[in-house]
C-alpha cells in the first residue's frame, strides 16, 4: 500500500483527522485553525480541568475569546481527552508541549520524550508527527526519531515525522495562526512533503524548508535575534538613566531613520514562554560542539537582572521620600508579561513581587486579565489575588509599580492618585500635571 498518496488523499478530502498534544496557547488555536479547515480534531491534554472546560465549550485562554470553543463544540467534529491510548487514531499528530529550562538552565526535553513514548506506544503505518515545541536545532531527529525507530516502523515508507516551529504571539490583532507565515522541515523529504501539504489546508502561507534542523534553527535565531535586541535596550536604559536622559525619547528620535534601524523597547525583564528560555537551548547546544555563545549569555545576563534594577530604583525612590522599603506598600500593576493578555509565563511581576517581599514590603498586584495567581513551574502558586483600584486605595500605598502597560489602566487617574509611581513601560509619558512623583525605570 502506498501510504504517501493514501495521506495526501486523505487531506485532500478532509477525512484526515488532526490530533494537536498540548492544548495552550500554541496548540488550542492550532486545534481550531484546523477545525475550521473542515477537518475532525482531536485535542490531547493531561490536565483534566481543561478537558472539562472545553467539553463545556469553554475557554481558558480568554485572549482568543469563547466563540473559538463554542463554535467547535457546535459544529461538531470536535473531541478533547486526556487518554492517550488514543493517540492511535489521529492521522497526524502535532506536539505542542513545554521546553522549559532545568534549574541550570539547561533543557528540560522531558515533555517531548515522555510525548514521544505515549505516541511510540500507538504508532500506525500512515501516521504523521510534527514537533512544534521550540527547541535546539537536533531535536526532532536526535530525540523523537530514536523513540520511534524502536518500534517496526520505518521513516519515510510506514510513518512521518517533522518540524514546525510555532509562531504564536498571545494578545496580538494584525496576525493569528491561520495568517502567521508557517515553516516546516522534515526528517527526510516525504516527511517534508507531507507535512508541508497538510498545513496548507489550515495556515494561509507554508514555507517548506530542506530539513527539520533549518526549521528548528530558525525559531531559535529569532528569538535570539528578539532576545539581544531588547538586552541592548535595556542596557541603554539603564546608562542613559545615569545620563539624565530619556530612553523612550532617544528610542522614538531614532527610530526616524527609514532604514537600518528597528525599534525595541525596554522593561522590568522577560516574560513569556519564548524569549526568556529559547536562547539558552541553543548556548546548550553550542557547548555540545565545543562554541561559545558570547552574544546569546550576554543578553541573557543584561535581560536576567533587569528585576533587581527595577527593584534598586523603588528602593531609592522610596528612601528620598525618607520611606524604608521594609513596611512599606507597594502595589504593582500588571502581572501579565504583556499588556491586554491574561498569560503570566515567565513574567517578571512574580521576580519583582518576589524580591520587594523579602526585602520587607507589604506587596499587592492588580491585573484587569488575571483575577488570581495560579500554580506555575517556577513560582507555585503565591496565593495572591487582584485587588480592587479606587482613587482612596492607591493613595494607600507607598509606591504603584507599573509593570505591564495594559489598555485598561487610566493612566491619567492613576498619576492623580498614586503617591508614587516607578515606572517600567513608559506608561505615563502623556498625563498632564505635576510628575515630580513619577520615577521611570
Amino acid at each position: 500500500m502506498n501510504h504517501h498518496s493514501t495521506f495526501l488523499q486523505k487531506i485532500t478530502d478532509r477525512s484526515a483527522i488532526i490530533g494537536v498534544i498540548g492544548l495552550g496557547y500554541v496548540g488550542l488555536p492550532l486545534l481550531a485553525a484546523f477545525h475550521q479547515a473542515g477537518f475532525r480534531v482531536i485535542g490531547f491534554d493531561n490536565d483534566p480541568a481543561k478537558i472539562e472546560m472545553l467539553r463545556r465549550g469553554e475557554s481558558y485562554l480568554k485572549h482568543l475569546g469563547e466563540s473559538l470553543v463554542t463554535n467547535m463544540v457546535q459544529a461538531g467534529r470536535f473531541d478533547v481527552t486526556t487518554d492517550t491510548i488514543r493517540l492511535g487514531e489521529p492521522d497526524a499528530l502535532l506536539v505542542c508541549v513545554p521546553t522549559p529550562l532545568g534549574k541550570h538552565l539547561e533543557p528540560d526535553l522531558s515533555y517531548v520524550e515522555n510525548t514521544s513514548k505515549a505516541i511510540a506506544k500507538t504508532l500506525r503505518t500512515g501516521q504523521m508527527v510534527v514537533l512544534e515545541s521550540t527547541t535546539y536545532p537536533g531535536t526532532t531527529r536526535e530525540v523523537m526519531l530514536p523513540i520511534f525507530n524502536k518500534t517496526s516502523l520505518q521513516l519515510g515508507k510506514d510513518f512521518y515525522l517533522a518540524y514546525s516551529p510555532e509562531r504564536e504571539d498571545p494578545g496580538r490583532k494584525d496576525f493569528n495562526t491561520q495568517t502567521i507565515p508557517k515553516l516546516v522541515g522534515g526528517i527526510d523529504e516525504t516527511s517534508g512533503h507531507l507535512a508541508t501539504e497538510l498545513y496548507k489546508t489550515a495556515i494561509e502561507k507554508v514555507i517548506p524548508v530542506k530539513t527539520a534542523e533549518v526549521a528548528e534553527a530558525a525559531k531559535i535565531l529569532e528569538n535570539v535575534y528578539r532576545a539581544v535586541n531588547i538586552a541592548l535596550v535595556n542596557e541603554m536604559k539603564t546608562v542613559l538613566s545615569a545620563m539624565g536622559i530619556d530612553v523612550w525619547e532617544v528610542i522614538q528620535a531614532a527610530a526616524t531613520k527609514p532604514f537600518g534601524f528597528q525599534p525595541f523597547f525596554p522593561g522590568p525583564g522577560l516574560g513569556g514562554h519564548c524569549i526568556p528560555i529559547d536562547p539558552y537551548y541553543l548556548t546548550w547546544k553550542a557547548r555540545e560542539v565545543g562554541l561559545p555563545t558570547r552574544f546569546i549569555e550576554l543578553a541573557g545576563e543584561i535581560n536576567h537582572a533587569m528585576p533587581q534594577y527595577v527593584v534598586e530604583r523603588v528602593v531609592l525612590a522610596l528612601n528620598e521620600r525618607a520611606k524604608s522599603v521594609k513596611g512599606s506598600r507597594v502595589l504593582v500593576l500588571g502581572l501579565a508579561y504583556k499588556p491586554d493578555v491574561d498569560d503570566v509565563r515567565e513574567s517578571p511581576s512574580f521576580e519583582l513581587i518576589e524580591k520587594l517581599s523579602e526585602l520587607g514590603a507589604e506587596v499587592d498586584y492588580n491585573d484587569p486579565h488575571v483575577p488570581a495567581t495560579h500554580r506555575m513551574r517556577k513560582y507555585g502558586d503565591l496565593g495572591m489575588k487582584s485587588v480592587a483600584l479606587s482613587g482612596e486605595a492607591l493613595e494607600t500605598y507607598d509606591c504603584v509599580l507599573i509593570a505591564t502597560h495594559h489598555k485598561a489602566y487610566d493612566w491619567q487617574w492613576i498619576a492623580d492618585h498614586a503617591k508614587l509611581i516607578v515606572d517600567t513601560r513608559n506608561a505615563m509619558k502623556n498625563v498632564s500635571g505635576k510628575r515630580e512623583h513619577i520615577i521611570p525605570a
